[in-house]
């Protein structure tokens, strides 16, 4: 999600463009092009995994596709109907023969306290019990076509269609009108979309009776790496290595320059990591829009340039698709630095394991769920991590629970999916309203949380804040921070979903301060779950091509941050610790992860590690331009722990979760763990 300069890197890749995700790092990348109002979504559809079809308000003789009417689709925002010959695409994503048999195994393999617990499927074996049969099927398509539409692709999940508006309204027994939205005029169903009862629950849900936007130009190139960035230092070496002592104090101290950048001994010293675990056996794969044409020489390089192993043959992999679309509109080049940080702080945590690069043909949802849908029909991971993702406000309800099924039939084989919960904090500062972000408000992933972290001489873990950062800029004679404590310029994502009910696993750990913090009398989901690093100031190095001021493409390597960066490295820490459980697939982790709360496995982190009242903060220097000093440096001192109004505290919080992994965390998975 990217909530700050580009200058910044700190590392969320694209969120969505309205029906499109961006990712969240190098500042947390998110693209948003339009924003839905908050939605009224059944909360209960998306955290129990049911088919959102019900009869109760349907017309007779048809079942009811809730959540297929945006919020924004209002009667005053009503411009009239759609031409009935504008032209329709959408996917009917089918339930399955039994949507909640499949959540409710999801649940009991995921659970620690259940006797199916870790009693996993094969990708074959979840199609079989849960996937949508022959005759359903078949029944969907004579439907669709009945009704004029064309049946155009599709897979075991969904099946794509076309057809003129007039075709679609009778399909889905509603009106397409015209809407106005952030000055636009999209289409969009008038009334919520049926279906017919006669399909008895066949259908989860339709996408894409509403266009706001969808630009797609197909058979596209991928543009070469984004213009350099470069940090201009002086830099610290580990936390505290340098400090200038004639630059002004702050906060009753001499703050220390920012790191140049951790790397994986002291991102493995500080998360419990020094044990002979190395990940190997388990794959992680990562998902992003886009592929980086540079990305095996670049994470080479990088590895031996900073201590990292060597990658074996075939131990980095890419699964791509064989086309690419709206590279101008997501911004393709901006998601190779995403691929980048991932790959490469997967393999700094977890240098044995294997990494399978599974990338979507675009940043729109629908190429994204293929990439998933790809590693969980081909069971090609066992941890997944997603940098991207958008506001809870723009993801609609039909969406959500396409996410879900993918989701819960991961949990089913036993394939665990961990999101960056995002790098604008509670997202007042950009969207105006406090919200959470999503896909990390599923009930059924792990949201990655983000912390500033000092790791001292000898890797020795000293602390971690919440992530939350204000800027004040030295004074023009030197004397002083201007407005200390700053401005607020970004922070981890977390707060209480709108949405989502409170999921069992959270039930007795989350303040009801918190569970109840959406204004309503029913508990709900808060993110994120777990926290690592993820503060810019207190980031990573990465290493990638990039394009220099004079068109030349050279290696370079900087300091990044965002939650972007916090999500890989917690999917490396799963890497070790499902290797120290002998191999056995961790899957869905929420309900292992709050079973070990309270416990050694943790840090708990806060925003004032040193006591009450003391305040930390880094001195960074930057280059104007972001590449050289021809134009100037800036010196600032970045505050740490204040994360908008979100605030890291004893036990747990809305910004780290349950904490971030301790020493005893990862040998915590060598037996079966209950507190």
């Amino acid at each position: 999600m990217r909530s700050v300069s580009s200058r910044e890197r700190t590392a969320r890749s694209r969120q969505r463009t309205a029906r499109s995700r961006k990712p969240t790092a190098r500042s947390g990348r998110r693209t948003t092009l339009g924003l839905a109002a908050a939605l009224p979504l059944v909360a209960g559809a998306l955290a129990l995994g049911i088919p959102t079809a019900q009869a109760d308000s349907a017309p007779h003789g048809r079942d009811t596709l809730n959540g297929t009417k945006p919020a924004w689709a209002t009667a005053r925002s009503d411009r009239g109907v759609t031409d009935d010959g504008n032209k329709v695409t959408a996917r009917v994503y089918l339930a399955g023969r039994d949507a909640k048999g499949l959540a409710d195994y999801a649940k009991a393999v995921s659970d620690p306290s259940s006797p199916d617990y870790g009693t996993y499927l094969s990708a074959r074996q979840t199609q079989a019990r849960f996937g949508p049969t022959r005759q359903q099927k078949d029944a969907v398509s004579a439907w669709l076509k009945g009704a004029g539409l064309a049946v155009t692709g599709g897979n075991q999940h969904y099946l794509s269609v076309s057809g003129e508006v007039s075709a679609a309204e009778r399909a889905f027994g509603t009106q397409l009108h015209n809407y106005t939205k952030d000055g636009k005029v999209y289409r969009a169903p008038s009334n919520v979309a049926t279906v017919p009862a006669s399909l008895h629950g066949a259908v989860l849900t339709v996408v894409g009776l509403d266009n706001a936007p969808r630009r797609a130009k197909h058979d596209e190139t991928l543009p070469p790496p984004g213009p350099v960035f470069k940090n201009a230092g002086p830099f610290s070496t580990y936390y505290g290595s340098r400090t200038d002592r004639s630059l002004p104090s702050a906060y009753g101290a001499k703050q220390p320059y920012a790191i140049k950048g951790y790397t994986g001994k002291q991102l493995r010293a500080a998360y419990g990591a020094k044990s002979r675990n190395t990940g190997k056996g388990v794959t992680v794969a990562i998902t992003d829009a886009f592929a980086s044409p540079t990305i095996a020489a670049d994470a080479a390089q990088y590895a031996k340039r900073n201590g990292d192993a060597a990658y074996r043959k075939g131990q980095l992999t890419q699964v791509l698709p064989a086309d690419y679309r709206y590279t101008e509109e997501c911004d393709a080049s901006g998601w190779y630095g995403e691929e980048t940080l991932d790959v490469e702080a997967v393999h700094a945590v977890a240098p044995a394991a294997d990494i399978s690069y599974v990338g979507g043909a675009s940043c729109t949802d629908d190429d994204l769920l293929d990439s998933l849908a790809k590693v969980v029909d081909n069971r090609l991971a066992d941890i997944v991590s997603n940098s991207w993702g958008d506001v809870e406000a723009n993801e609609t309800p039909d969406v959500a629970a396409a996410y879900d099924q993918i989701f819960q039939q991961g949990a089913v084989e036993g394939i665990g999916f961990y999101f960056s919960s995002g790098d604008n904090g509670d997202n007042v500062a950009s969207t105006g309203t406090k919200q959470v972000d999503t896909p990390a408000n599923s009930a059924w992933v792990t949201a990655v949380g983000g912390t500033s972290l000092a790791v001292g001489k000898g890797e020795k873990y000293q602390w971690e804040t919440g992530w939350g950062t204000t800027k004040a800029t030295l004074s023009a004679d030197g004397t002083n921070w201007d407005g200390l404590p700053g401005a607020y310029t970004s922070g981890a994502g977390g707060g209480t979903s709108k949405t989502v009910a409170q999921p069992f696993y959270q039930r007795g750990v989350v303040p009801d301060a918190l569970a109840l913090g959406g204004g309503g009398t029913a508990r709900q989901r808060v993110t994120p779950d777990i926290a690592a690093v993820a503060d810019p100031n207190t980031g990573f190095l990465v290493g990638q091509t990039q394009t220099f001021p004079d068109g030349s493409l050279q290696y370079g390597e900087y300091r990044i941050g965002g939650t972007s960066l916090a999500a890989p490295v917690i999917a490396g820490v799963q890497a070790l610790a499902q290797q120290a459980r002998g191999g056995q697939s961790i899957g869905f982790a929420n309900p292992a992860l709050y079973d070990r709360y309270g416990t050694a496995s943790y840090h708990d982190v806060t925003d004032h590690p040193l006591g009450a009242g003391v305040s930390l903060g880094v001195v960074r220097v930057d280059y104007v331009n972001s590449h050289d000093d021809a134009d100037g440096l800036v010196t600032s001192l970045r505050s740490l722990g204040r994360d908008s109004s979100l605030h890291a505290v004893v036990g747990y919080d809305d910004v780290t979760g349950v904490g971030t992994p301790a020493a005893g965390y990862v040998t915590s998975f060598g037996g079966h763990h209950r507190r």
